[in-house]
């Protein structure tokens, strides 16, 4: 059974972003010629995520509008205390909330693959979530199967 990868780069603009990655993983799965197995998408960074939902821009900003909740920027979190903490790069931003959210996702999603295609069902994605942007992110895909 041959297991292939890609790892691609993704330029993410500031704040939260939510990103529809599915047509990136499908061109890759196409290129693969694997018929019939699994596609597994992993995050490659601590304040990133993913999920499968509906890509609908209301829907993103209630998205965006209850991470926030979940974990505001406000709080006094120890993670932010920069000057307590050691061996830190100079460029270190205060990201306890994103580290946060993060958790609260995932970092990976399985997808099936079916005659050549991702068995997702008729409203679902693969969403991307940039929690601390902007950044240069990088997601890995392995597809497994025949």
């Amino acid at each position: 059974m041959p297991i292939v990868h890609e790892i691609f780069e993704l330029k993410t603009e500031p704040g939260i972003g939510i990103y529809n990655v599915t047509p990136r993983i499908q061109d890759f799965l196409s290129q693969t010629g694997i018929q019939n197995g699994q596609i597994l998408v992993f995050s490659r960074h601590t304040t990133t995520a993913l999920a499968i939902n509906e890509y609908e821009p209301r829907l993103l900003e209630d998205i965006k509008a209850y991470l926030k909740k979940l974990a505001p920027t406000s709080e006094p979190y120890l993670h932010n205390d920069l000057h307590l903490r050691e061996n830190i790069p100079e460029d270190e931003p205060m990201n306890a909330h994103s580290h946060l959210m993060a958790m609260t996702l995932s970092t990976n999603e399985t997808i099936p693959v079916i005659q050549g295609k991702l068995a997702l069902g008729t409203y679902q994605a693969v969403l991307f979530f940039e929690l601390d942007g902007p950044r240069q992110r990088t997601l890995l895909i392995q597809v497994s199967g025949m």
